[in-house]
């Protein structure tokens, strides 16, 4: 069973450059948003509480990163909360709005992520294992931890493994 400083040493590999990494701060937390919006309107209800198959999916990869880490694991359970709450506020919406606002979100997320990994010169870390699609929220939740200076025994690792960030000259790409 892989680690966190495993899987995120992995996704870290293929996310070196600065840019790269902003533009994930943006596009993943969009793609997030786009993945609870489009997956919350049908379901069913159980016991007075929806149950849509953006619950299950959120459900699930809170496990996963709380089996991963106790810390990030609460971390991501509250960002996943709200998440599925704006996703479920759009999906509740007018249906021209909610696949228009789920669809678009997907779109630009996906163009902020292409365009990052642009400047990095690689391409995306899903390409090679699709577990980097889960893996993708915690790297950014890892990474503000680290700009703010938490987990530097985290950082440290995932660095050892998978170098530092940089910005990557025109010479060099």
């Amino acid at each position: 069973m892989k680690t966190l400083v495993d899987h995120l040493a992995q996704y870290a590999a293929y996310h070196r450059d600065r840019r790269n990494i902003a533009t994930h701060f943006i596009g993943i937390p969009m793609i997030a948003v786009a993945v609870a919006t489009l997956l919350s309107r049908s379901g069913l209800e159980v016991f007075g509480l929806w149950v849509s198959p953006a619950l299950v999916v959120s459900l699930g990869a809170v496990l996963f990163y709380a089996r991963l880490d106790a810390r990030f694991g609460l971390t991501m359970a509250v960002l996943m909360s709200l998440n599925l709450w704006v996703g479920q506020a759009l999906a509740a919406q007018s249906f021209t709005t909610w696949l228009s606002a789920g669809i678009g979100l997907f779109v630009v997320g996906w163009v902020f992520q292409f365009v990052g990994h642009y400047f990095e010169g690689r391409k995306p870390a899903f390409v090679d294992d699709l577990v980097g699609l889960i893996v993708g929220p915690l790297f950014v939740v890892a990474e503000v931890a680290f700009l703010l200076g938490l987990r530097s025994e985290v950082r440290q690792a995932v660095e050892a493994r998978s170098g530092p960030t940089y910005i990557r000259s025109k010479a060099v790409a």
